[in-house]
């Protein structure tokens, strides 16, 4: 079983709360897994059922009236006996979403636990989210993280811990273990954090096999487009997730619309776009029009760029010349493009809300991000330049946007010149928003 960080959540849930828990993500990401591991290492007494394999089920929660009825229907269907906090675990609920709602009505009942599970194609996300907090605990699983990876490659929690240390100290880790992290970085951008990826490569070390999982997966994600969406945005959704790729091999990055149909405007594809990071197989990062706070009101949604949940993915859409670029550390190909969807997605799992800045005059900030507070700017640098951020040392150096830091992240070592602070890319996983809200007291 592969290290999962989410696995804590999980258990916290089986150990302390009535609520229900919906654990959802994207396909293949490892819920249904990580979820009945959980449950066998808890030693819980639970009921799975799996809606597509069982669509019958189905009919049963539209005809239950109470948790007595649904108890009794599902012992004589599935042959299972219910006991006093037997936990039922629903998998693929997409196929009966108003399952959220009932499920209400049972833990009020308090007999039995719930644990639901989905893929976010074709889930109204929204909906979901909806429903009232009292009863209803909310996990989103993504695909492996970079520490997740290091940790399926067999290093130790020590040299993680030692990592961290170098990153707060700002402080270089020896040759060796930077150029060992380096190496493990060029290899997740090809294998990625889809679990059953991760674990071809460190069974076997195929990256040919490790390939053909990952297309199996994006062929299954194609086949969710057509199943769970309209007939006329289907052809739109395919095309948008095929330009991916091109779009990031691009000098420019941001997405050229024309590029997936001649003369197609950003109000015409907007609800593909969002049905897309909705599925959990995008993240789109929109521009902002100033990089001061709060970004999020200086959003403009019509400018964005567009990258892969999981670069491994990504990656395995190229040919096998670029992939043996990145293995060999081939300076004279830009992977810019590639290295910043790493990045995009490692700071996504850290629920950071991601926007882009650009200015005829100063320049592009591939990333802006606010954290602690603060509005960081971030670099992100694939060859040996990394010394040479014209546009991010102006927006340090410009008073009005008040910027304390930025961030480069590249092939070095860790290093502060002013406000710039130059990381390896590989310690984006130890970027963190620890800003909470206060605790207030009422006032008597």
């Amino acid at each position: 079983m592969l290290f999962r960080k989410a696995e804590k959540k999980i258990v916290e849930w089986i150990d302390g709360s009535r609520r229900a828990l919906l654990v959802s993500g994207a396909r293949q990401v490892g819920k249904t897994t990580l979820i009945r591991h959980c449950l066998k290492q808890k030693k819980q007494k639970f009921l799975e059922i799996n809606l597509i394999e069982h669509p019958e089920i189905v009919q049963i929660f539209k005809q239950t009236r109470s948790v007595q009825d649904l108890a009794i229907n599902l012992s004589a269907v599935m042959d299972f006996t219910f006991t006093a906090g037997t936990i039922l675990f629903i998998d693929e609920v997409q196929e009966f979403q108003d399952i959220v709602t009932r499920v209400k009505f049972w833990v009020d009942e308090g007999s039995y636990r719930y644990v639901l599970s989905g893929s976010l194609l074709g889930i109204e996300l929204r909906n979901l989210r909806s429903a009232p907090v009292g009863y209803l605990e909310e996990l989103q699983l993504f695909p492996l993280g970079f520490e997740e990876f290091l940790t399926a490659s067999g290093v130790t929690g020590q040299t993680i811990d030692y990592l961290y240390e170098c990153f707060c100290g700002i402080r270089e880790p020896s040759t060796v273990i930077h150029e060992k992290m380096m190496t493990h970085f060029r290899r997740y951008l090809l294998v990625g954090g889809m679990p059953a990826a991760v674990q071809e490569y460190v069974t076997s070390g195929n990256l040919n096999v490790v390939s053909d999982i990952q297309k199996n997966i994006i062929e299954q994600y194609k086949r969710d487009f057509t199943k769970y969406e309209l007939q006329e945005r289907k052809l739109m959704l395919i095309s948008i997730y095929d330009q991916i790729p091109s779009q990031l091999l691009k000098q420019n990055r941001r997405f050229n619309y024309s590029d997936v149909r001649k003369g197609l405007r950003f109000e015409r594809a907007q609800d593909s776009f969002l049905w897309l990071y909705h599925a959990g197989v995008t993240i789109p990062v929109y521009n902002t029009t100033e990089p001061r706070i709060s970004l999020s009101q200086n959003q403009k949604s019509s400018l964005l760029k567009l990258y892969s949940s999981d670069v491994g993915l990504l990656t395995s859409q190229y040919g096998n010349a670029l992939q043996i670029s990145i293995l060999t550390d081939n300076d004279k190909v830009n992977l810019g493009g590639i290295f910043e969807n790493a990045v995009a997605e490692e700071l996504f799992m850290q629920g950071f809300s991601l926007y882009f800045y650009n200015s005829h005059k100063n320049g592009e900030l591939d990333f802006v991000i606010e954290q602690d507070g603060k509005v960081i700017p971030i670099e992100v640098k694939s060859g040996k330049n990394y010394y040479i951020h014209s546009a991010i040392s102006k927006a340090v150096n410009n008073s009005e946007y008040q910027i304390e830091k930025a961030y480069v992240l590249g092939n070095c070592q860790p290093s502060k010149e002013g406000k710039i602070i130059y990381l390896p890319i590989y310690m984006t996983m130890f970027l963190q928003d620890r800003s909470t809200l206060p605790t207030l007291k009422l006032e008597s």
